[in-house]
């Protein structure tokens, strides 16, 4: 028997951007029912950012160990249990879940139904034996691992992201299709937990970042023995478990244990019956307006669907800004400008804005670049974490855009989104004051770097204070 619902809110999806709206909605005093066929967390906390960071974890301590003589303790081979690494990861996994649970949301007073939706007219969803009308209808179904049809994939056995962590033995030789963020994230993991990797790059590792400092993270991958093969678009893939060849068109072959894929997303509008809710699609998920809002104005789409930016921090905002209007019925709008992305490689590598050939593209003349080197920071040198950079883009005295390459990047790259978000100037960045020593101080050179010519190079401000110093008593 098919039970009718009505509600406030109803949310397709339990990954990071449909339990944002869920919890928002619901502690806010709306009746919200929230649909989920698979696990709660999504991706990011199953699959994806929560496990690949636990496990870059192991792999730093691995390398640590083995590369620390530069501050006076022997180098020590790690004795790397990889089964125990993957445990650790699962471990961490684990003591995350209860915050993203079905029991934890239900006590926020969700109702929860472990069934995936699909939409069966403009304003009806059904899920299981649910038949469910609301006013606002969220979709926030994420997106999966994109794996294309490369000529014999389908009769070798290969990893994704949502595979790679119940591995429990390590691959000899890992074979990575893909040299985006994913791919070269797990490609310098595995080499410090000791495997041999490949990673087969179609076009270009790291093409959507700076040119400049994305070489700096490929160089030191390279350097602790990664094969970073660019150009090198796959053309068939052979072979059986533990001994795996990929033929690239230019005829190189490349030969593994293992092969991860790890080419990309691609939208979870496969259940959903877009059609017949009216909802138009694009190559990259639902079309949507500024408003985050579908083709049908009920009905909301936000997180990987949307077909934006793909990060757990995106999803994130996007719940925060549909439920002005969802709650409130006020006009609000997702920027993109301030969102800030980091690939958590060693060192790491951060962006907010746009890159230095995009700001000069969109600026032309008026740009002006503000940079300053990990090697001059006092706490990066005591730590041995010199390698790296920071270039910030300025038009008219305020940061439009900045790219941090090195130790803690990730972290660093958040003073920039609070500058760009709220429209600051670099005197203000300038006129913060950081703990010394702290990496923090990057930021703040950089903003001097911007005024130093301004002030020491400057013939009128030094015939200014010779005339000052005349006149002061």
């Amino acid at each position: 028997m098919v039970e009718t619902i009505k509600t406030d809110v109803l949310v397709i999806g339990a990954g990071s951007a449909g339990l944002s709206v869920a919890a928002g909605a619901s502690q806010m005093g709306a009746d919200v029912v929230l649909l989920e066929g698979h696990k709660m967390g999504g991706d990011c906390l199953n699959y994806g950012c929560v496990p690949s960071k636990a496990l870059i974890a192991s792999a730093k301590a691995a390398h640590a160990q083995s590369h620390s003589a530069p501050l006076g303790i022997a180098n020590q081979t790690p004795d790397i249990d990889y089964a125990a690494v993957m445990e650790h990861v699962a471990q961490v996994i684990a003591q995350i879940a209860p915050v993203d649970s079905q029991e934890r949301f239900e006590g926020l007073g969700v109702r929860v139904i472990r069934e995936f939706g699909q939409f069966v007219s403009p304003t009806e969803v059904q899920a299981g034996d649910h038949r469910i009308t609301a006013r606002r209808i969220v979709i926030a179904t994420g997106s999966s691992p994109l794996v294309p049809p490369i000529p014999g994939l389908d009769n070798v056995p290969y990893l994704t992201n949502e595979t790679l962590f119940d591995l429990r033995e390590r691959p000899d030789h890992l074979l990575i299709i893909g040299g985006g963020p994913i791919g070269i994230e797990m490609a310098q993991a595995h080499v410090r937990l000791g495997s041999k990797v490949t990673v087969i790059e179609g076009m270009t590792a790291l093409a959507k970042d700076d040119p400049d400092c994305a070489s700096e993270v490929l160089d030191a991958i390279r350097a602790e023995g990664v094969v970073i093969e660019e150009g090198a678009m796959a053309a068939e893939i052979r072979g059986q478990a533990g001994a795996i060849e990929v033929e690239a068109k230019d005829g190189r072959v490349f030969g593994g244990t293992h092969l991860l894929m790890a080419v990309g997303r691609k939208a979870n509008t496969d259940r959903l019956n877009l059609k017949a809710a009216e909802i138009e699609t694009t190559k990259s998920g639902i079309k949507v307006d500024a408003r985050m809002r579908t083709s049908n104005r009920r009905i909301f789409a936000i997180g990987d669907i949307a077909g934006g930016l793909q990060f757990t921090h995106v999803a994130g905002y996007q719940a925060g800004v549909i439920l002005r209007p969802m709650l409130f019925g006020l006009p609000a709008k997702a920027k993109t400008s301030h969102i800030p992305w980091a690939t958590y490689t060693d060192p790491e590598l951060a962006q907010v804005g746009p890159t230095e050939a995009e700001a000069r593209e969109e600026h032309g003349n008026k740009l002006e670049i503000a940079a300053f080197s990990y090697d001059e920071n006092d706490r990066a040198i005591a730590e041995r974490k010199t390698t790296g950079k920071i270039k910030v883009m300025v038009v008219g005295g305020r940061p439009v855009g900045a790219t941090i390459v090195g130790h803690r990047a990730g972290d660093l790259i958040s003073l920039w989104s609070l500058a760009i978000a709220n429209n600051l100037k670099m005197s203000q960045i300038a006129g913060m004051v950081a703990p010394y020593p702290t990496y923090g101080e990057i930021n703040k050179r950089a903003a001097g770097a911007y005024f130093s010519p301004r002030l020491f190079d400057n013939p009128r401000v030094k015939q200014v204070v010779g005339l000052v110093q005349r006149w002061l008593p």
